[in-house]
C-alpha cells in the first residue's frame, strides 16, 4: 500500500469515529470605522439599524440629535447583522471574545442630558422593547427591567447618563447589566461621560474564568470594571451583539465612530450530531445512561484503534525516510504534519503558481526583496478568475527563510481583519517557498511616500495610520493571543483602491499568550531604524517593540522622509531630529514640505500624530502606550496629549554600531529573507 493511500485511509477512519460528536468552531472577527464611506443600515448590509438609528459619516447616530424637531423619547439600536455564536450546546464550549469600540455622548441642551448608551448582547434577531426609552436604554421594558426572561434577556455594558431613581446610583457610571437594569457592578468616572469627547471602550470575555471585563478611556484616563457572568445561564446561544441608546425628556447625541470584535467561536461545522433526546423521564435518563456508557466504550476503542494505526504510519515514514532520499521539501516529516496543521488557506502545486505567473515571467514580476520576488498572477478561486500576489522565497532560502514562511503561513491564516492582507493559499515546492496574498492595488506605503512624481495627500496618509493601529490594535489584544508582528515598516504597508491600509509579511511574527513575555532570542531581527533599541539589549520582541516601529512609521508618513539615511558627510536620523524641534517647539517643521499650506493641511492632527510618534518610539519601553492607548490620542481630538520631556532621544544601539560600508562591529549580521537585518551575538 502506498504511503498515500495509507494516510487516506487512516484520516477517513478516525475522521469518520469523531465526525459524529466533534464539531469544530473557527474564530469571528470583524471591524468597522464609521469614516469610511458605506451602505450601513441597508437590507443586506453588515450593520442592521432599528428605531431611530442612522448612519450619517463618520458617526452611526443612536438616536435623533435635533431638539428643533422635538425628538425627544428616541430609542435607537444597531447591531452585527448576522447572528454571532456565544456557546455550543454540543460541546459545551463557551466564546471568549474582546470588543473595541470609539464612541461620544454629547447633550444638545447643555443643561440637561439624558439617558445614555450601551453595549448588548441579547437574543437574535434584535427588536427594540416597547416603552425602552428613558433610562431603560432601549434594552428593557417597563414591566421587565429587573428581570428580564426569555427572548428579552440581554448582557450589557452601559454608561448612563441621568439617574433614575430605584435604579442608578447616579448621572455619571459605567455598569455590567445582566437581565436587569440595575448593574450588577459599576463605577463612577471622576470625568463626565457627556463631555462630547470621543471616549474608547475595550470589553472581554474569558471562557475560562466566566469574567466579563471592562475598560474605558476617557482622555487618558482609564476606568475599570469586571464581574462573573455564566453566559450559558443568561443567553441563547446565538446572539446579537451592538449597540442601543434612548433619551427621555431631554435630547442627547450617542454617536459610534468606529467598533471591532473577535471571538474564538464562529460556527458549527455542517456535521450534525444525533437526534436530541426525549423530554426527560425516568426511562429516558436510563436510556441516557445506557447511551453514554456505549459512546464512552467507542469512544475509548476509537482512540485506541486510531493510535494503533498512528504507530503503524510512523513506522512506514521511519521505514521510507531510511531508504529514500529527501526531496528537500521538509527536514522532518513530524514538522511538516505539524506545519500544515490547522492552516486553512489552500495548497497549491507549484504547476498551478507558474502557470498562473507566465512561468513567473519578468513581465509579471512586482517587486523584489531579499526574499526572491513577487510576481502578479490569476487563479481561478469560487468560480471567479481572480488577480493574486505570489511571493516567491528562492530554492536556496536558508533554515531561517523556511522558518519565516511557516511562521507567516500559520499565524496569518488565522487572522480576520479587514486592515490585514489575506492570505489565500501557500505551496511548499523543492524548486521554492511560495505564498499566495490577494494583489493590493496600490502596492506598498513606500512607493507613495517617496513618488515625487505624486503627492500622498494628508487626508490619505492619517487614514493609513489609523487603519495601521487598528491591525496592531487587533494583533496585539484583540485575537485569541497576543501576536508581535516584528516588522512594521513602509515596505510592509499595503493600500488597497481606496488607500486602506492591509498590514502584511508575518515572516517574522511571534505568538504570545495575553499578558506572558515572549521567550529571548538569540537573534535580533529586523530593519534598521525601526528596530526597538530595548530589543537589542533584552532580545525579548514584545508588543512594545511593535509599538515602537508603529511610532518611527509615523514620524516617517508626516515627514515624508526616511528613518536613517546617510549623506557625503553626515548621518541622518529622524527619531533625534523630530525630537530636537520638539524640545525646540517647532514640531510641525517636521511635516513634508509638499503637504505645507495645503487646503487640506490640519495643523492639530499633525502635531497629535508626531506626538503620539514620539510617545510610541519613547526609549524606555515602560513609557510606551499600549496600541489602544495610542490609537485612542489618535483618533480623539479632545484626549490629552502625552507630557513628553523636552529631550528623550538616545541612540539606538544598532545605529550607534552601524557602518553601511563595512556592515556592523562585535555583531554577527545577515539578511532575513524578508529583507530585514538581522544582529547576533557571535557567542
Amino acid at each position: 500500500m502506498s504511503s498515500h493511500h495509507f494516510v487516506i485511509m487512516v484520516f477517513s477512519f478516525c475522521s469518520l469515529l469523531f465526525s459524529i460528536h466533534v464539531p469544530f468552531a473557527t474564530s469571528l472577527s470583524f471591524s468597522f470605522n464609521f469614516s469610511d464611506p458605506g451602505s450601513y443600515c441597508a437590507p443586506d448590509a453588515d450593520i442592521a439599524c432599528a428605531g431611530d438609528a442612522f448612519f450619517h459619516a463618520p458617526f452611526m447616530e443612536l438616536t435623533m440629535n435635533d431638539i428643533s424637531e422635538g425628538n425627544n423619547h428616541s430609542i435607537g439600536r444597531v447591531w452585527y447583522a448576522q447572528p454571532v455564536p456565544l456557546w455550543d450546546k454540543a460541546t459545551g464550549e463557551v466564546a471568549s471574545f474582546n470588543t473595541s469600540f470609539s464612541f461620544q455622548i454629547r447633550p444638545v441642551n447643555t443643561d440637561y442630558s439624558a439617558d445614555g448608551m450601551a453595549f448588548f448582547l441579547g437574543h437574535y434577531p434584535s427588536g427594540i422593547p416597547l416603552g425602552s426609552y428613558g433610562g431603560n436604554l432601549g434594552l428593557f421594558n417597563g414591566r421587565n427591567n429587573k428581570n428580564a426572561t426569555g427572548s428579552d434577556r440581554i448582557v450589557a455594558v452601559e454608561f448612563d447618563t441621568f439617574r433614575n431613581l430605584r435604579v442608578d446610583d447616579d448621572d455619571n457610571h459605567v455598569g455590567i447589566d445582566v437581565n436587569s437594569i440595575v448593574s450588577v457592578v459599576s463605577t463612577s468616572p471622576d470625568k463626565k461621560l457627556t463631555l462630547g469627547t470621543t471616549m474608547t471602550a475595550e470589553i472581554s470575555y474569558e471562557n475560562s474564568t466566566e469574567k466579563l471585563s471592562v475598560i474605558l478611556w476617557i482622555s487618558e484616563t482609564s476606568y475599570r470594571i469586571n464581574t462573573s457572568i455564566d453566559m450559558k445561564l443568561c443567553l441563547p446561544e446565538e446572539v446579537a451583539i451592538g449597540f442601543s441608546a434612548s433619551t427621555g425628556s431631554s435630547i442627547e447625541v450617542h454617536r459610534v465612530l468606529s467598533w471591532s470584535f473577535n471571538s474564538t467561536l464562529a460556527g458549527k461545522s455542517s456535521s450534525t450530531l444525533l437526534p436530541g433526546a426525549a423530554p426527560e423521564t425516568v426511562s429516558s435518563k436510563s436510556q441516557g445512561k445506557v447511551q453514554a456508557t456505549i459512546a464512552f466504550s467507542v469512544a475509548i476503542f476509537s482512540v485506541l484503534v486510531c493510535s494503533f494505526m498512528g504507530f503503524l504510519l510512523r513506522k512506514q515514514r521511519v521505514w521510507k525516510k531510511a531508504n529514500q532520499t529527501s526531496d528537500g521539501e521538509f527536514e522532518d516529516e513530524n514538522d511538516k504534519a505539524e506545519f500544515e496543521k490547522g492552516v486553512g488557506p489552500r495548497r497549491y502545486h507549484y504547476s498551478e503558481l507558474a502557470a498562473a505567473t507566465g512561468n513567473f515571467a519578468e513581465e509579471k514580476k512586482l517587486g523584489r526583496g531579499g526574499f526572491g520576488h513577487v510576481y502578479q498572477g490569476c487563479l481561478r478561486i469560487d468560480d471567479k478568475d481572480r488577480h493574486v500576489a505570489i511571493k516567491k522565497l528562492s530554492s536556496e532560502s536558508s533554515v531561517q527563510g523556511r522558518k519565516e514562511f511557516e511562521a507567516e503561513i500559520k499565524i496569518i491564516s488565522r487572522l480576520r481583519h479587514r486592515n490585514l492582507v489575506q492570505l489565500i493559499g501557500w505551496c511548499d515546492s523543492c524548486k521554492g517557498l511560495l505564498i499566495v496574498y490577494e494583489l493590493v492595488s496600490e502596492g506598498s506605503l513606500d512607493k507613495h511616500i517617496y513618488n515625487r512624481g505624486g503627492l500622498l495627500k494628508w487626508p490619505e496618509r492619517y487614514n493609513i495610520i489609523i487603519g495601521l493601529g487598528s491591525a496592531l490594535r487587533y494583533l496585539h489584544s484583540e485575537w485569541e493571543q497576543s501576536i508581535v508582528h516584528g516588522d512594521i515598516k513602509p515596505s510592509n504597508i499595503m493600500l488597497d483602491a481606496s488607500y486602506n491600509t492591509k498590514l502584511g509579511d508575518f515572516g517574522l511574527a511571534r505568538l504570545v499568550d495575553h499578558g506572558a513575555k515572549s521567550e529571548t532570542t538569540k537573534v535580533v531581527m529586523g530593519t534598521a531604524g525601526y528596530i526597538d533599541p530595548e530589543l537589542v539589549n533584552t532580545r525579548r520582541p514584545s508588543t512594545g517593540s511593535d509599538v515602537y516601529s508603529f511610532g518611527i512609521v509615523l514620524l516617517e508618513v508626516v515627514s515624508g522622509r526616511h528613518p536613517v539615511a546617510e549623506s557625503e558627510d553626515k548621518f541622518f536620523v529622524l527619531l533625534r531630529w523630530v525630537w530636537d524641534l520638539h524640545s525646540k517647539n517647532t514640531i510641525l517643521e517636521v511635516v513634508d514640505k509638499r503637504l505645507r499650506d495645503g487646503a487640506e493641511m490640519d495643523e492639530r492632527q499633525m502635531e497629535r500624530v508626531l506626538v503620539v510618534g514620539l510617545w510610541c518610539a519613547h526609549p524606555d519601553r515602560s513609557e510606551r502606550p499600549s496600541m489602544a492607548q495610542a490609537m485612542h490620542v489618535l483618533q480623539s481630538e479632545d484626549a490629552k496629549l502625552p507630557e513628553l520631556r523636552p529631550q528623550m532621544y538616545r541612540a539606538e544601539p544598532v545605529l550607534a554600531m552601524l557602518d553601511l560600508e563595512h556592515g556592523y562591529t562585535d555583531l554577527s549580521v545577515w539578511t532575513s529573507s524578508s529583507g530585514c537585518t538581522a544582529v547576533g551575538s557571535d557567542a
